[in-house]
């Protein structure tokens, strides 16, 4: 019977990286069988390019364009959440209604966005992921429709809900990047993604903003079902086709592990306790700032504040750096490093924050860099947990961000960045998985001298298992040894006896044996 090798789900040392257990497994008929039916078509009836087909003779190559490609449907996705923030003024003047009433908009898109979140995005560790993304965006962009032509608040309001959850496609693009990149590039894929939904978010903002002060505001959402159907028309030639990551699972399983997660893995709760307040510092300065800017001693206008996002483009400009510094380190010391650094730059912003404009640029480029470089190294160690599992982690790093924006307070920020500071300390950079405190394993920096370490350990256990199996081998083939020799004593003993007994009975006797003999096996020849 043929063999395969067959990968164990991935495992990690703390914020490490991660590493993976190799078994030889046997190739059955049905696998085979499985591998040949190469499907060709989406939803039974849409072809498959057939360069886009999964193959697994050949996989598809994770490369820039398609990397590039993940980062863009994830800017104009994600910008579906955000067009409706610079227009509050344009929808009650246009639905007749009061400021309380379209306030609801904002909140309603995000709880759409947190539900599909928990229920949707996790299916991608369910279904193949071509179908699903393609079937999520073109369902969004539909909705966008009704969101461009309808007259009354109430179905703008729950067609936002929709809309929002609807919109999650960046957060099965996420996990799925994870998938394909190879693990020396992983960090780099996840942050060209990461930037290009922090890309989608200060484009929604600038672009209704400016649309909406030539034209109606309706004319954002024609925009954005265009922009929409775009990203649908790419991905569905560009977009390669892979198969379900948990054939046998069900929706209910998966749903319920997620809880599970939370109680067994160390180091994603590790990542939610920070990631929460990683957030919580990021919309407090945020929302704070135009309260900062418009006040004394600036008392800038509301165009020059909203130009004060664009400041944000050279955090999404630096993605690619900050992917290749987290590829060689491990994650926890990036993290590590970004967590100190996001520390000095709010002490900058509570010390002169209010004195000079300089520091509040400097701050305003340090928190998006650093605070980036801390998303992408946690996220980098939590998918090295379970391979087959990315989506439900990915989801629950998530929702620990929507927790962390809840209600912002800027007092609260330097704080926040030391309970960060203190979370990553409990456990360092090497420890065994499901340890939750300590410093087992070192302190090792670089990536590269922990793979060459796990390697090494996997050739001595290699050697010990071949040594095994060589001291079996010569203590059966010894046996055997004492076997032919007794069977040849035996041998030797028989003749011994038989020339001992023609000695006694004399010559003669023997020769007529021998003729009795001869004489006998001529009878018994045919004829």
């Amino acid at each position: 019977m043929s063999t395969t090798k067959s990968t164990a789900p991935e495992t990690s040392n703390s914020l490490g990286s991660p590493t993976t257990t190799t078994q030889i497994l046997p190739v059955t008929a049905a696998v085979l069988s499985s591998v040949d039916e190469q499907i060709t078509k989406d939803f039974g009836f849409l072809p498959i390019p057939p360069s886009l087909r999964y193959d697994p003779e050949h996989p598809a190559h994770f490369g820039l364009l398609l990397n590039a490609t993940f980062g863009i449907a994830s800017t104009f996705i994600v910008a579906n959440l955000y067009y409706c923030q610079p227009l509050l003024i344009q929808f009650s003047k246009s639905f007749n209604v009061t400021y309380d009433e379209v306030s609801r908009i904002p909140t309603l898109v995000q709880a759409g966005y947190a539900t599909g979140l928990l229920t949707i995005s996790v299916l991608g560790d369910l279904l193949r992921r071509r179908p699903l993304l393609l079937f999520l965006i073109f369902i969004s962009s539909s909705l966008t429709i009704g969101l461009a032509v309808t007259k009354s608040l109430v179905a703008f309001e729950v067609l936002t809900f929709l809309v929002g959850m609807m919109s999650i496609a960046p957060q099965i693009l996420m996990p799925l990047a994870a998938d394909l990149a190879p693990p020396e590039r992983r960090a780099s894929a996840l942050s060209i993604v990461l930037a290009g939904l922090l890309l989608g978010v200060l484009i929604a903002r600038v672009v209704a903003g400016v649309i909406a002060q030539f034209v109606t505001w309706r004319v954002v959402y024609y925009l954005a079902i265009g922009l929409q159907f775009g990203v649908l028309l790419l991905l569905y030639l560009v977009l390669p086709d892979y198969p379900a990551r948990n054939k046998g699972a069900t929706y209910i399983g998966i749903m319920a592990s997620m809880v599970k997660f939370l109680f067994t893995e160390p180091l994603l709760v590790q990542a939610v306790f920070i990631n929460i307040p990683s957030s919580a510092c990021f919309t407090n300065f945020w929302v704070t700032l135009t309260f900062l800017l418009g006040g004394p001693p600036y008392h800038y206008s509301t165009l020059v504040i909203g130009l004060f996002g664009l400041v944000g483009m050279f955090g999404v400009a630096m993605a690619p750096l900050v992917g290749r510094v987290i590829d060689g380190l491990v994650p926890w010391f990036c993290a590590l490093f970004a967590v100190l650094a996001l520390l000095v730059f709010q002490a900058i912003q509570v010390g002169a924050g209010g004195v000079n404009i300089a520091a509040v640029v400097l701050v305003c480029f340090g928190l998006d860099v650093f605070r980036q470089m801390c998303q992408v190294s946690l996220t980098t160690s939590v998918f090295g947990l379970d391979a087959n599992a990315r989506s439900r982690l990915n989801a629950v790093l998530i929702i620990s961000i929507f927790i962390g924006q809840r209600r912002p307070a800027a007092a609260l920020s330097l704080a926040w960045t030391g309970f960060m500071l203190g979370v990553l300390l409990l456990r360092g950079p090497n420890v065994p998985r499901y340890t939750w405190f300590g410093y087992a394993g070192g302190f090792e920096v670089r990536k590269r001298k922990l793979d060459e370490r796990a390697r090494l350990a996997e050739e001595d256990v290699e050697k010990a298992v071949a040594a095994d199996v060589d001291a079996s081998g010569h203590a059966a083939g010894g046996g055997d040894t004492e076997r032919e020799k007794y069977s040849e004593m035996e041998v030797r003993s028989v003749g011994d006896e038989e020339s001992d007994i023609r000695e006694e009975n004399g010559s003669g006797h023997g020769e007529v044996v021998d003729s009795e003999i001869r004489e006998s096996e001529v009878e018994k020849e045919p004829g």
